[in-house]
């Protein structure tokens, strides 16, 4: 049997109208200290945030979650917050904010590898309907 990892994850959303507090789902972020892996993924359903804004600039809204990713990953391209430790960068990608982009709480739960953990996560609240 495999060994039961920990891990933490959050969704990412994307919030036309901060106002209004509706968001779409537009990827996950999971963080496995034990394996201090940190991975994303984003799926930005472009009709979907029209549907809530028509007017929003998707290319602004691509480029921050396009951000995201690479200090998930820790581009050093990606400024000082991507030199970060996995878990801060984690903590840094999951603090609340009120903007545009923002994030669910933190939820943990137990898996075999993170890898699985974030397809399975996606899968159920990721970009799709």
């Amino acid at each position: 049997m495999p060994e039961s990892l920990s891990f933490e994850y959050a969704t990412i959303r994307v919030v036309p109208r901060v106002e209004r507090e509706e968001f779409v789902n537009a990827g996950v972020v999971v963080f496995c200290l034990a394996r201090k892996q940190l991975l994303c993924r984003m799926l930005l359903e472009e009709a979907r945030v029209k549907a809530l804004w028509p007017e929003i600039d998707l290319n602004v809204v691509s480029e921050h979650l396009d951000a995201i990713a690479r200090v998930c990953k820790g581009d050093p391209d990606a400024g000082p917050i991507a030199k970060l430790s996995a878990r801060e960068r984690f903590h840094w990608l999951v603090s609340p904010r009120s903007t545009i982009i923002q994030v669910s709480p933190v939820h943990s739960g137990l898996c075999a590898s993170p890898e699985e953990a974030l397809d399975e996560i996606f899968e159920r609240v990721g970009g799709s309907p």
